[in-house]
């Protein structure tokens, strides 16, 4: 998936992300211009590159909570994540004809493999050697945006609802930005007040999984397999009733959590429909991030929805239904590529760092303050 767009600008930012699903890499090239409420940016040009299928297999299974065989493999597989993210960027910056010498730094969020913010100590590790990517690339590289956070007593996560604030909100009416990712989270913009987000639990990282266990795509796409079943109120039940949900903001997840084994766990009868499952699935995503807007933020009257359960139309109308009182919408009707708006962050998130600026938000991560984020990788 490409979008391009002219742009004469001297000094461009380009970030890498991979989420939760690790469905591919998405690389935005960003050009800026002015801070806060004045931000203004522009996708130069953007796309999304396929993981290698070993290594994705690899990268699902650690998300999953399986266990490395060896440091040599985990410091390998560290390499090669590195090595792939290098590879996107250059190859966009070849694609979009742009020098490298014309980029002032990469943002690269790296391949999360464990996400434990409430552990003794917390910790959050995404992988992805910052010094392959600068050396390879011959750019300054900002990565490791995370833990920082999670040292001042954060989640380390969500980390966009600063970029989301800029871009997104308005002062004639509360509204949430919503990110359909392996991942479902908010940023709460009321009209006026203070700036909020959390992780509202699984979006597509379940629906995935099943989808590419019962039909061999990795996605279902268009919805079509989740349409084609029925919702299972027992096990939707079930799945409701993970105490995780019921937790006060602040507060994040990840695949560590919510995996296949967690859905089996909670499957009583196993002799149900696959397409039954998934649509199960659908309606969880749906009707937690509508239960979590309801119980946050119940006037919002505008959710704009980016990642990629955008490009789910079956998931789009189920949160539609649920949230009657609000308009729910791409981010692209405001002007972002709801397909790049994570990369564009993380592009934005470096450009914060080598200003010496805060890219957290504490009433947002639960961190004790604001923090520069990242650690940088000279070219």
């Amino acid at each position: 998936m490409t979008h391009t767009s002219a742009s004469t600008a001297s000094e461009l930012y380009l970030g890498l992300m991979s989420g939760t699903s690790a469905d591919g890499i998405d690389a935005a090239l960003v050009r800026f211009e002015g801070e806060g409420r004045t931000l203004r940016c522009e996708l130069v040009h953007g796309n999304t590159f396929s993981w290698d299928a070993t290594l994705r297999g690899q990268l699902v299974a650690l998300g999953q909570g399986a266990d490395t065989v060896s440091l040599d493999d985990l410091g390998m597989l560290d390499g090669r994540i590195a090595l792939a993210f290098a590879e996107a960027a250059l190859s966009l910056l070849q694609a979009a004809g742009v020098p490298r010498g014309r980029v002032r730094a990469i943002g690269s969020h790296g391949q999360t493999v464990r996400h434990r913010p409430q552990g003794d100590p917390p910790f959050t590790w995404q992988l992805g050697d910052g010094n392959v990517i600068a050396e390879r690339c011959g750019i300054a590289t900002v990565a490791d945006f995370r833990r920082r956070d999670v040292a001042a007593g954060g989640q380390g996560a969500p980390l966009m609802p600063a970029f989301h604030a800029a871009l997104l909100g308005s002062s004639n009416e509360d509204r949430a930005a919503l990110n359909l990712g392996g991942i479902a989270n908010f940023t709460l913009l009321p009209a006026a007040g203070d700036v909020r987000g959390f992780d509202t639990g699984p979006a597509n990282a379940l629906m995935d999984v099943w989808c590419e266990r019962h039909t061999g795509r990795p996605y279902d796409a268009d919805g079509a397999f989740a349409a084609s079943g029925q919702v299972n109120p027992t096990l939707l039940a079930r799945l409701l009733a993970d105490p995780w949900f019921a937790l006060p903001p602040p507060k994040s997840t990840g695949r560590e959590h919510f995996h296949l084994d967690w859905l089996q766990a909670r499957m009583e009868d196993t002799s149900l429909a696959p397409a039954d499952v998934q649509a199960t699935l659908l309606d969880l995503t749906a009707r937690t991030i509508a239960d979590a807007l309801h119980m946050s933020q119940p006037d919002t009257r505008r959710v704009l929805a980016c990642g990629g359960g955008v490009r789910n139309p079956v998931l789009m109308a189920r949160l539609a239904a649920y949230l009657p009182q609000a308009v729910v919408e791409s981010t692209a009707a405001h002007g972002l590529d709801p397909d790049y708006v994570e990369a564009m962050g993380f592009a934005w998130l470096a450009r914060e760092t080598l200003a010496g600026r805060p890219g957290n938000l504490p009433a947002v991560t639960g961190a004790s303050g604001r923090r520069v984020l990242g650690t940088v990788y000279p070219a």
